[in-house]
Parts: C-alpha cells; structure tokens; sequence
C-alpha cells in the first residue's frame, strides 16, 4: 500500500494509542506524513572528543572513557546521581535527576559518553547523557549524521521521543526506498537541480553525508515555497480578470491641490501616485500594498488618490487602527484641504463619535455629500453605508484582523478598490510571501530638509546626565517623549513604573508641564493629554506605545525610550520615527541596563547605525525570525511554513516564485497534463477558509 494511503496506526512500532497522539499533536494521519516530519537539527556522531578539547558549549559531542566513581545525594524524588567521568586526559562530571535507580554504572568498563556540555566551577559536566557500554555501541550509533526530532510533552509520556519517531521513520524506509510519487515534475527537478522526492525523503532523515543532508533539505524548502508562490500567484492572476472601477480622470480637485502645495512632491511620491492611478483606470480591482518609512509622506498620496476617486465620482475612506491616528489623519487632511474650501467634504467616525453626530455622517454617506470618511473600527459597522464606496484606504493593515478588514469588502456590490499602507517596513523574502499577491509601491525617498536622527544607545542609570540633556533641549524651545514599555503579561507592573517615572520627572522638572497618555486610559482624557503636548501646553509627554504610530509633533525632538531592551527593533524604529519631523535635529536615546544579551546589545548596535527602516526590518526578521515578524494569527497568512525558513532562504524565495510565475505563464489554470501535478498538490494543501483573505488585503 502506498504510504500516503497507510494509516499510521497499522505503521510498525506506533499501533493505535500512539496513532491518535501522533494525530492531534502533529497532524500526522498516514505514513506519507510521517516520513514528511523533518529532522530539527543533526548532530555528528562520526566525530569523538577529547575532554581537553572542549570549547562550545552548544554542541553535543561524544567522548569514549571510564566511569572512575559516583555517589547518590537525597533521597525519594530529590534524590540525584553524580559520576566522574575520565577519558584519559581530563575529568567531566555527570549528573542525573532523573530516572537515577535506572542508571547502572561499572567500574573498568569503557563508555561511549554523548551529551551537551556545560561548564561550572570551570569542570564541564553533563546533565542526563546518554552512556552506553562500548560492547553495546552499534555502527549507526557512531556514523554520519543523527536525526532529531520536535516533540512534545504528551508525546513524550507515551514513549514517543525524538529517538522513538527516528525509529518509527526508519522502519518506513524501505518502503521510501522503493519509490514515491513525486510532487513536483521533472522539468523543474533537473532545472533547479533538486532531488526527487524519494532521495529527498532518505537523506532529510538518514543523510549519509553532510551535503547530501543539505541537499535534501534545499529539495523540501523549495517545494514548501514553490507551492506557496503557485498558491499566491494564481490568486493574483485570477484577481486581475475582477471588474473594478475605471476612475481614469485626473480632475479639478487633484490639481487643486496639487498646486496649492507649499512644496514639491519627492520623486518616489510621484512615482508611487502614477503606479496607483494606472491601476484605477484599467477596469480591474486594485490591491496594493505602499509601503513608505515614517516621515515619508504616505498620507499625502493617499488624499491624492482619494481625491482622484473624488473626481470620478467615488466617495472614499481611510480606516485607521487607533482613534489617535484617526483624528491626527483628519486634522492633517483637514489642513491639506484648506485652500479647497468646500469642494471635498471630510468627516471623521470613530467609537467616541456620539450616536447625535452619527446621524448626517450616516445621511451624508447614503446621499453622497461626504467625500471622505476617515475613521477607526466604527467605519465596520452595519450602520454605515455608503452610496457609491470606490477607494479604500487601510492604515497600518497588520493592526486589523481579516475578519474586520474583509467586511470593507462587503460595502459595495463591486468591490472597492484597495490599498493597504504600512510605515514598517517589510523585508523583500517576507513581502514576496506574505504580501505577494498584491502590487506592491514603494516610497523610499525622505522629503528634503530632514535631518537623520542621531540613536544614542545609554546606560539608564545615568540619569543626571539624560536629566541634563533634557533641560538643555526644553531650555532650547523644543518638546521631549518619554515612552515606557507596557507588556500585556505585566500589565500592572508595567503602569507602575509608567506611574514611577511620571512622577520621577515631575520631581526632577518642577517648573514643567507633563503629560502622561497610556492605553489604559479612557478615550476623552487620553485624546486631551494628547492635544495639550501637540499643542505645546506639556513640554513632556510620558506615554505608552500609543504613540507608536501617527502623531505628529514637529517641535517634538526628543525620543528616550525606557527599558528599551524590551521593544523589538521594528517597534524601536517605528517610536524614533515620531521625532525628526521638522528641520530641527533630533535625538533618540535608547535607554537600557548596562547587562544585556547579545541579541538586545545586537538590536541597539543595529538602532545605533541606521535610520532606514529597510535595513532594521532585514536585521529583525534575522533576529526575530518570519512568525514574529508577521505578529498575531489574525494578520492573515494562509500558510504555514515546516522547513522553510524566511529569515534565511531568501534565495530560495525567489527561485520557487520564479519556478510558479514561468508555470503560469504559459497554464493560469494549471491544465496541462504535465502541471495537473500540481492543481492536485494545491488541492490538498488548500486551506479551507469563510474568506478568501488573498482578495482582500
């Protein structure tokens, strides 16, 4: 029987229990998805140490010696097992806590000791390792390669370890061996030199060599990302065919504007405005994703385009994620609008909208009189309908769920036409995968006149110093944030110190107005502290990341970040970008203790060296790896990656989109007989989903 017909519970060594622990925790049904679990890491068992030789203490290794004593501490449960260990150069100890009455130690018998070294009271030991009698060592035991696999703790209490799945797949072997329909044609095989799948299978799991493993493991990843791109590029093929609104005209509104603008468009906005104009003539739905660092002047272009869907006759929106950003975007678009009197009309909806002044919102929007809508959540609701929606614009997208934002979709027989903004930035791998199926703009020019701002990285204990430095920019005119981190897990201890260091500064600058904003806080108070540091009453404004995003104070020139080992360098970026928006230079001064890791000391190095958003977003989703980078489930990922990994295999990326776009080319429907393949493969990989998230945003 084939093994992807095999049902794991007949495979050898499983049998029904194991089968349905195998079934919940890694959706492993048949022997095919058995042998698709992939080996974690491999550690080289060819390879035999010398206790003197010693260095890494990340690396198992394996030494051959004696046990030359060992005595028993404690008893019952607390009770532990420690030996010395002597290869004839040095000594090591070993340590068991667990599992001691199992352990059976021999004087004057040779060991084969395998392990991970640690080193304490500068003696390396060894917790819980494996100890064989040299008798008892088999050849697979000591050549190439050892498989290790992911667990999980029901697993493991019923036997199901790493070396019980390696077992399991090993006993599977000779059916792999006899041959596997493969999932991908041999036109792509021999052009990108990739294994087939039945070789692949045998050295993922048993590489007889380091590079037949690596090899292997290129075969797996590309075909993870390969069927990826083929999934996300035929949507985008099949979206193109959607009828859109053809809003071809550039009108009076636009060039109003347009010419009334105190200063020059960059060229990377006038670029961006014709990519996106060209999509709304063409007839076709728009899905487009703009990405721009902060400070470059996104919101501009999108009143732009809102108002050439204005002067097609199209009302428009743009949602934002907070009501904070909402009401920044209306008072900025309100000030844009100025000269245009009453040619473009502008509301703003937001949760603390009262049901009173929801009323002509909701008439001007059935009777066309509002233009543009700009809002938070509340633009979701079933009330709020519109008369003819034709532009949509989304803030800050990763902040909505699907759910919230597919129910935009719905507000329009046909579907208005897209675009999704982002001030972080997306490294290319992430955006080819996660974005791919949207076009995508770029604007990655600062307007002129702006000064980079200068990153000090500095020891928060040296606050005399940072006090000093704050009274000498105030003293200058200028006005300073203070943000704190506020983690969900420690919320109360969080506004503690927010409430400390609030009343710390109030200590320290007597003479000074302070305002103090946080997520916590009810909507009025907080948009009140706010308008009072925008409006330059406080001179500080100790807050929260609410402010991470869309306020705008160009007087603003100080950002101190407390704790700042505690942001991750998007976010870093993103609390900086609130400063150097004037022509006035600007400072952030990344606050943390003098010991930290070497991953926050990288993070701050990083912060320190640039301000382009691109090169920090590169550097954090190394770091960080693709699931954190992407955020919560909600952002709407369609996929799950098992081998493949977007940090690393951004070479990989591309070749598998290149691989799916030349298929498509030339079969959008995958209809040939040679590609059948891989409609059947997209099939079983289908996700099944209530909403097609890849036509929304």
């Amino acid at each position: 029987m084939e093994l992807a017909y095999r049902d794991i519970s007949y495979c050898k060594n499983v049998g029904a229990k194991r089968a349905d622990i195998l079934r919940k925790e890694l959706n492993v049904n048949t022997a095919l998805d058995m042998v698709r679990q992939y080996p974690y890491k491999y550690i080289d068992r060819s390879r035999f140490y010398k206790i003197a030789e010693l260095e890494d203490e990340d690396t198992y290794v394996q030494i051959i010696g004696e046990v030359t004593e060992w005595h028993t501490i404690g008893i019952g449960r607390a009770q532990r097992l420690s030996a010395t260990f002597f290869d004839g150069t040095h000594q090591c100890e070993l340590v068991w806590f667990k599992g001691v009455q199992f352990v059976k130690l021999q004087r004057g018998v040779k060991y084969l000791l395998f392990g991970k070294p640690s080193r304490f009271n500068h003696i390396y030991n060894f917790v819980h390792p494996e100890l064989t009698p040299w008798d008892k060592v088999t050849p697979e035991m000591t050549q190439g390669l050892e498989p290790y696999y992911n667990t999980t703790e029901k697993m493991k209490r019923m036997g199901l370890n790493s070396k019980a799945i390696r077992t399991i797949i090993a006993d599977l072997m000779p059916d792999v061996r006899k041959g596997v329909p493969d999932t991908i044609g041999m036109d792509i095989l021999q052009k990108y030199r990739l294994m087939t799948l039945r070789d692949a299978l045998v050295n993922v799991h048993f590489p007889k060599d380091t590079l037949s493993m690596q090899n292997a493991r290129a075969r797996f990843k590309f075909e993870e990302l390969f069927f990826v791109q083929l999934q996300i590029l035929r949507q985008m093929k099949r979206r193109e065919q959607f009828p859109g609104f053809a809003m071809p005209l550039v009108g009076s509104r636009f060039h109003a504007l347009y010419k009334s603008l105190p200063f020059d468009l960059t060229n990377a906005q006038k670029r961006v405005i014709h990519e996106i104009h060209d999509d709304l003539k063409s007839g076709h739905q728009m899905n487009r994703l703009l990405q721009g660092d902060v400070g470059s002047g996104k919101t501009l272009v999108a009143l732009l385009c809102c108002l050439l869907a204005v002067d097609n006759g199209y009302q428009t929106c743009i949602m934002a994620p907070t009501e904070i950003l909402a009401n920044q975007h209306y008072e900025t678009l309100k000030t844009f609008l100025a000269p245009l009197g009453d040619a473009v009309h502008v509301a703003l909806l937001t949760g603390s909208t009262t049901a009173k002044n929801r009323v002509p919102i909701h008439n001007g929007l059935m009777n066309g009189t509002i233009h543009i809508l700009i809002g938070t959540h509340a633009l979701l609701e079933d009330a709020v309908q519109w008369q003819n929606l034709g532009f949509v614009v989304i803030d800050e997208q990763h902040r909505f769920g699907v759910a919230q934002r597919a129910r935009l979709w719905t507000k329009n027989q046909t579907p208005p036409h897209i675009l999704v903004m982002t001030a972080t930035p997306i490294p290319r791998t992430l955006a080819m995968t996660v974005y791919g199926d949207l076009s995508v703009s770029v604007i990655d020019e600062l307007p002129p006149g702006r000064k980079p701002v200068q990153t000090i990285h500095q020891a928060i204990q040296r606050r005399a110093q940072i006090y000093s430095f704050m009274r000498k920019q105030i003293e200058a005119g200028r006005q300073i944030y203070v943000v704190y981190p506020l983690i969900q897990e420690n919320e109360k201890m969080d506004l503690l110190d927010l409430q400390n260091g609030y009343n710390e500064l109030c200590e320290a600058f007597p003479d000074l107005r302070i305002s103090m904003v946080h997520g916590q806080m009810k909507a009025a108070d907080k948009d009140l502290q706010m308008q009072r540091f925008i409006s330059g009453q406080t001179q500080i404004l100790v807050a929260t990341t609410v402010i991470e995003v869309g306020v705008n104070v160009p007087n603003a020139t100080v950002m101190i970040i407390q704790n700042a080992e505690r942001f991750g360098l998007s976010q870093l970026h993103q609390l900086r970008g609130r400063v150097g928006r004037g022509a006035d230079q600007s400072y952030c001064l990344l606050l943390t203790d003098l010991e930290l890791s070497k991953d926050t000391r990288k993070r701050m190095d990083i912060m320190v060296a640039t301000n382009d958003g691109f090169r920090i977003a590169e550097a954090d989703l190394q770091l960080r790896g693709p699931g954190d980078m992407q955020g919560t489930l909600q952002s709407g990922t369609p996929f799950e990656l098992h081998i493949a990994n977007l940090a690393t295999d951004g070479q990989l990326v591309s070749l598998a989109r290149q691989a799916a776009k030349e298929i498509l080319d030339k079969d959008p429907l995958l209809e040939d007989e040679m590609n059948r393949i891989y409609k059947r493969q997209l099939d079983i990989l289908r996700v099944q989903q209530s909403y097609n998230w890849g036509e929304i945003s």
